[in-house]
C-alpha cells in the first residue's frame, strides 16, 4: 500500500489491507467484484462531528442529509437513527425515505422540475419543506395543498450569482443556472404576489446552494452576504419574514492523499458569525439556519473494489490496466474529470500471472505509472490516469478510494452490465446491503 493514512479507516497489517477492520481481499472473494464497500463507522463519525460542530453549537439549527449523494434504505435508516433530516430530489428518493421510516416532517424536497405527481406525493406525505425553484411551482403546490386541506411550508431557492470555482457541471449558484430564483426586483415582486394569492402555502425562508466539492469557504461567504441582504429587503419592503435560512452544502472531501479538506467547523463557524452580525446590524431575528451535507458525510466512507483483467503496454506511450468495472459504476471521471487515488489491495486466489507465481509477484514488484481503464465500450471510460502501482497483474484486486458519493447513485446498466453489489461495514463485520444485479434483472421490466 502507498499510504496507510489515506483514506480514513484503511489499515495495513502483514501486507493485508483492511477497511473498517474488514480485510478487503476477503470481501472481494466473498461478494465478487466490482464491489462497493461503505463504512457505517465513518458515516456515523461524520454525523457526530456535524452535531458537535453545528447542531449543538448553534441552537435552533437543522441538518439534512443530501441523499442524492448515496441513497439506499440502509443508509437512510442510519441517517434517521442519527437524528438528521433528509433532502430528496425526486419521487423515488421521497418514496425510499418514507419506506425507511424517515419522519416526513424531517424531509425537504428539492428540484427544478418537480412533476405534478411528485408534488402530490410530497404534500400528501406531509414533507416538512418544499424548496420552490420557479413561480409556477408556488401555484401548483397551492393546488395540491388546497385539495388535501393542509398548509404546505416552502422555502424559495434563490440564485446568489456567485462563481463557486468548481466544475461547471456541479456549480449551481451562478446567475446563469437552471437552479434557483434570480434576485431581480421584478421577479421578487411576482413571487411575493404569488404568496399573497396562495392561502395554502406558507413561506418560511430562503435556500441557496452554490456548488459541490468546495475546499474553501470564500464562495459560501460571498453567497451568504448576498442572500442576507435580500432577506433584509424582503422584511423591510414586503413585510416577509425570513424565519429559516438553508445554506446548502457542497463541503469538499479528500479524493487524493495530498488533498486538504477543511473541517466542517471551518465552513459553518464563519457562516454563522455572519448571520449573527447581520441580525444585530439589521435588527432582525436570527433565522433558524440549516445545512445540507451529502458528499461530506458519505464520500470518504466508501471505496470500490475491482479485479484487474488485463495489462496492456503501449511502448513509449502508456500502460493500460483494464478492470472489470468502470463508467457504469463510476461515471464521475468521464462526466467531469474527477480524480481518484487507487492501490492494489489483494489478489484473486488461485490466479497466476503469466510469468510469475503469486508469491514472487507479491514480494518483488516494482512501481509502474499506469492508467486504469474501465471495461465499457467508450474511449472515455478511464477511472484513473497516471497512477503508481506495484507492477499490476491480471487477478490483482484494485481499490479506488473515496467513492462513497455519486458512484452507486449514478450507476447505470450501460453495455448491459449488471450493477455491483454493495456491502456495509461496521465493527469489523460486513453485511450485504444491496445485492448484485443479475442478467435476469436487466430484462425483468421488458415486454
Amino acid at each position: 500500500m502507498e499510504s496507510a493514512l489515506f483514506p480514513e479507516g484503511l489499515t495495513v497489517e502483514d501486507s493485508h489491507s483492511y477497511f473498517d477492520g474488514v480485510e478487503l481481499e476477503t470481501l472481494a472473494h466473498e461478494y465478487g467484484t466490482p464491489l462497493y464497500v461503505v463504512s457505517e463507522t465513518i458515516i456515523r463519525r461524520r454525523c457526530e462531528e456535524l452535531r458537535r460542530s453545528f447542531l449543538e453549537r448553534y441552537p435552533g439549527t437543522r441538518a439534512y442529509y443530501a441523499s442524492k449523494a448515496f441513497q439506499t434504505l440502509d443508509m437512510l435508516r442510519i441517517i434517521r437513527d442519527e437524528g438528521l433530516g433528509v433532502d430528496v430530489v425526486s419521487g423515488g428518493e421521497l418514496y425510499a425515505a418514507l419506506r425507511a421510516g424517515v419522519d416526513p416532517s424531517a424531509i425537504i424536497f428539492h428540484g427544478n422540475a418537480k412533476t405534478d405527481h411528485e408534488l402530490k406525493m410530497a404534500v400528501e406525505a406531509g414533507v416538512g419543506r418544499i424548496a420552490v425553484d420557479n413561480l409556477e411551482e408556488v401555484y401548483r403546490i397551492e393546488r395540491e395543498a388546497a385539495r388535501v386541506g393542509t398548509k404546505q411550508t416552502i422555502l424559495f431557492r434563490v440564485t446568489p450569482g456567485v462563481d463557486s470555482h468548481t466544475h461547471r457541471f456541479i456549480s449551481t449558484g451562478s446567475l446563469d443556472s437552471k437552479f434557483g430564483i434570480p434576485l431581480e426586483p421584478a421577479e421578487t415582486a411576482r413571487y411575493v404576489q404569488a404568496l399573497r394569492a396562495c392561502h395554502h402555502v406558507e413561506f418560511a425562508g430562503l435556500h441557496f446552494h452554490i456548488g459541490s466539492q468546495l475546499l474553501e469557504n470564500t464562495s459560501h461567504l460571498a453567497a451568504l452576504r448576498i442572500v442576507l441582504r435580500f432577506a433584509a429587503r424582503l422584511a423591510k419592503e414586503f413585510g416577509l419574514d425570513v424565519r429559516e435560512l438553508n445554506m446548502g452544502g457542497g463541503y469538499g472531501i479528500r479524493y487524493l492523499p495530498e488533498d486538504k479538506a477543511p473541517a466542517l467547523s471551518e465552513f459553518v463557524a464563519p457562516l454563522m458569525a455572519m448571520v449573527h452580525a447581520w441580525s444585530a446590524e439589521e435588527g432582525l431575528p436570527i433565522p433558524a439556519c440549516a445545512i445540507e451535507p451529502g458528499r461530506w458525510i458519505v464520500g470518504e466512507a466508501g471505496l470500490t473494489l475491482y479485479q484487474v483483467i488485463a495489462v496492456k503496454e503501449i511502448p513509449g506511450i502508456r500502460t493500460y490496466v483494464a478492470v472489470d468495472g468502470g463508467m457504469g459504476d463510476n461515471i464521475r471521471p468521464a462526466l467531469y474529470d474527477a480524480h481518484y487515488h487507487a492501490a492494489i489491495v489483494g489478489r484473486i486466489r488461485g490466479q497466476r500471472c503469466a510469468v510469475e507465481s503469486d508469491e514472487a509477484v507479491a514480494s518483488g514488484r516494482s512501481p509502474r505509472i499506469v492508467t486504469i481503464a474501465g471495461r465499457y465500450c467508450e474511449s472515455g471510460d478511464i477511472l484513473v490516469r497516471d497512477v503508481s502501482l506495484p507492477d499490476p497483474q491480471p487477478g490483482d484486486i484494485l481499490a479506488l478510494f473515496s467513492t462513497g458519493a455519486y458512484c452507486f447513485a449514478m450507476a447505470s446498466n450501460y453495455n448491459r452490465v449488471p450493477r455491483p453489489a454493495l456491502v456495509m461495514l461496521k465493527d469489523g463485520a460486513a453485511r450485504l446491503s444491496v445485492r448484485r444485479q443479475t442478467y435476469e434483472d436487466l430484462c425483468s421490466g421488458e415486454q
